[in-house]
């Protein structure tokens, strides 16, 4: 009990230093500001997960919140361990995969581990064996989210004869035709949420982000190199692209299909047609771009299409 209470004045020192509230530093390392405000008064233990997060936060060892090395605080402290592979299979991915799910239904903040649990026909204890804690588990879904669309990108792209074609695979990939995209989408949705709170999965989000726009200005980068795009700043380019991406995207999924809204195929052709119009050089005619056809049901089998962030 003696350790629980000094583990708890350890946090207080850090959120001390961080200069800010209680609530916004609980946002910060993704826990809920009740949990905080218990385990700070000593009814409640932390969980190494919110100790690891609290560490980065806070620029401090995590030995040195509980007590087991002196230092603490200094800028070259030794940094949490990087999080644990990622589930591939088994009941763990059956997990994080229903996670998935439910926060594209329901929203980031109201899932919850029972939900989870029965969702996947399990019990809470065994959802808390695979993960330490809901944050934890949260955090495994994004980083799940995250993994499978790098993939699918890099298979996907690996198809194309050059950047133009790599460009129209991209763009492909974000047009949410199926119910799978469109939960994805939800997901990023609820993220950029998240990032605009300054949580930790928010920060997470926002790093993956500059990744995914990098990505299409490497690939306007190449497009240039190969004489298929015209000589324009491929970071600007790459901004605008994605804008135009991520504001078509939110107008798909405002409606049901069939309701009469942007369709995902007017997405896809309107993002084609940014890249004819402003990227593509203007040689010979070409003729008006068509939107990529949609997987078919026995491609939805597998893993789902990801959208981008």
């Amino acid at each position: 009990m003696r350790q629980q209470f000094e583990v708890a004045e350890r946090v207080r020192e850090v959120i001390g230093k961080a200069g800010c509230t209680q609530r916004e530093f609980a946002r910060r390392v993704v826990m809920d500001p009740s949990k905080l405000s218990r385990s700070l008064s000593g009814s409640r233990r932390f969980t190494v997960g919110e100790l690891a997060r609290i560490a980065d936060a806070g620029n401090v060892d995590a030995g040195w919140l509980l007590g087991t090395t002196a230092t603490g605080g200094a800028a070259d402290a030794p940094r949490p361990p990087a999080p644990a592979a990622l589930p591939d299979s088994g009941r763990p991915l059956q997990i994080v995969r229903e996670t998935v799910r439910l926060i594209a239904e329901r929203g980031f903040h109201a899932v919850r581990v029972a939900d989870i649990a029965a969702a996947c026909d399990t019990s809470t204890a065994t959802i808390h064996y695979h993960f330490p804690g809901r944050a934890e588990l949260l955090e495994a879904a994004v980083r799940w989210c995250m993994d499978e669309d790098t993939a699918r990108r890099a298979a996907r792209t690996a198809m194309a004869d050059d950047a133009r074609e790599e460009l129209r695979q991209l763009i492909a990939l974000q047009a949410p035709y199926t119910e799978r995209q469109r939960q994805q989408w939800l997901v990023w949705m609820d993220l950029w949420a998240e990032a605009a709170r300054s949580t930790a999965i928010g920060r997470l989000h926002a790093d993956f982000y500059q990744q995914w726009r990098q990505t299409v200005a490497e690939v306007i980068r190449r497009g240039i190199e190969q004489g298929v795009f015209r000589a324009v700043d491929p970071e600007f380019s790459a901004l605008r692209l994605t804008a135009l991406i991520d504001g078509l995207a939110i107008q798909v999924l405002a409606t049901a299909p069939g309701e009469g809204g942007t369709t995902a195929e007017a997405m896809d052709l309107a993002c084609n047609a940014y890249v004819d119009s402003e990227l593509t050089v203007r040689t010979t005619a070409r003729p008006a771009a068509r939107p990529t056809a949609r997987r078919s049901g026995a491609d939805e089998a597998g893993p789902p299409d990801q959208p981008g962030p």
